[in-house]
């Protein structure tokens, strides 16, 4: 019994006294979980479930987690049909909206908008950056398609942000293996520069595979790399394979999260001086600070 409401704890044989021990926490009004997993993500949206009405499922960010598109732990929202009188509970952000049968599923035994109405949702309300993100993750998974996400906003032409996402699908690709690769392939495009091949296999003039490159300019042989947290567990590696692609012919850059987060402008001037382009000014408005 890891979650109980009080009227369960108490018909269980528990005290209040034991509630308020060292075994039992509070993660709700009336609702507590036992210590081990009061700070588990899951058991915050279980305890959340119970106090949500009827019809009610998970939805945006919290749809995200669900899905396995964005594992970090977030504010919870749930999504209300719009004839429900509820509109305030406490930790949980209310939204409203007319959902079809097929827009609501269960994973992980919750119930949470579908993978393609979270995507949808996301994308409406974020950021172009962090839009594309969200696409680009749900397609490299093979949650959606390009084509659900197209015939959604070609139904639904006056729905809020539907603009933005129809921007964003010009510019998801479902070959980007993370996050930040996205970002930094963004901000090199919304930059003016070319928009580059991703995760494209490279060989030598023997046909001898050397190396794959995150992002590549193939007129000028150049290859760009994100240096995640993982870079430095394979430094060795990826040292062995940059000679490689250098002994092979290839140019390469690299750039780490607080280059494309803290300078973006410098990470486009880098790169426009070996492509050859010029590059504009990345507007404040698409570029959010935060992902």
């Amino acid at each position: 019994m890891p979650i109980l409401s009080l009227d369960e704890a108490r018909a269980a044989g528990l005290t209040k006294a034991q509630l308020r021990g060292t075994k039992w926490r509070r993660v709700g009004p009336r609702v507590y979980a036992s210590h081990e997993v009061a700070d588990n993500q899951q058991t915050r949206l279980e305890a959340a479930l119970r106090r949500l009405p009827n019809g009610a499922c998970f939805s945006g960010p919290t749809g995200a987690f669900l899905h396995t598109i964005d594992r970090q732990s977030v504010a919870i929202e749930a999504t209300v049909q719009p004839a429900t009188t509820t509109s305030r509970l406490a930790g949980i952000q209310i939204r409203r909206s007319y959902l079809t049968s097929d827009e609501i599923v269960v994973r992980q035994g919750l119930p949470v908008t579908s993978a393609l109405r979270t995507v949808i949702d996301l994308a409406c309300r974020l950021h172009l950056i962090e839009a594309v993100m969200i696409i680009d993750a749900a397609l490299h998974m093979r949650l959606i398609c390009v084509d659900q996400l197209q015939a959604w906003a070609a139904a639904h032409p006056r729905y809020r942000g539907v603009a933005m996402l129809r921007r964003a699908i010009e510019y998801a690709d479902p070959a980007s293996e993370s996050p930040m690769e996205t970002r930094l392939r963004l901000v090199l495009v919304l930059g003016g520069l070319p928009k580059p091949r991703v995760q494209i296999s490279l060989h030598d003039d023997r046909g001898i595979f050397v190396g794959r490159a995150d992002l590549y300019y193939p007129e000028e042989r150049l290859a760009i790399e994100y240096d995640g947290a993982t870079h430095r567990d394979r430094l060795a590696e990826d040292n062995r394979r940059q000679n490689r692609l250098i002994q092979a012919g290839y140019r390469l850059l690299r750039f780490t999260a607080s280059d494309v987060l803290g300078d973006p402008a410098s990470v486009v001037e880098i790169v426009r001086k070996s492509v050859g382009a010029s590059a504009r000014a990345i507007p404040k408005s698409e570029v959010a600070q935060s992902g």
